[in-house]
């Protein structure tokens, strides 16, 4: 991991502390995140458009990710 810093406004820092704190992560993380997205996904993975936005209510989906994404059934 490369280090580095930037600075913030105080009303952008405290905004940023606070939704940190309320995901239950540390400051970097979050800021991490927030770039993530802003960023285009990596050409060399373009699956990862996709990632993250089939929802099928199921609290347990993960486990069954076939039957998720492609219906089979149990």
């Amino acid at each position: 991991m490369i280090r580095t810093q930037i600075s913030l406004g105080e009303n952008e820092y405290r905004a940023a502390k606070r939704e940190a704190r309320r995901l239950g992560i540390p400051l970097a993380e979050f800021l991490r995140r927030a770039l993530r997205q802003m960023l285009p996904p990596d050409p060399d993975k373009p699956w990862m458009l996709y990632a993250g936005i089939v929802a099928s209510g199921d609290p347990h989906a993960s486990r069954d990710i076939d039957d998720v994404v492609y219906g089979r059934e149990r």
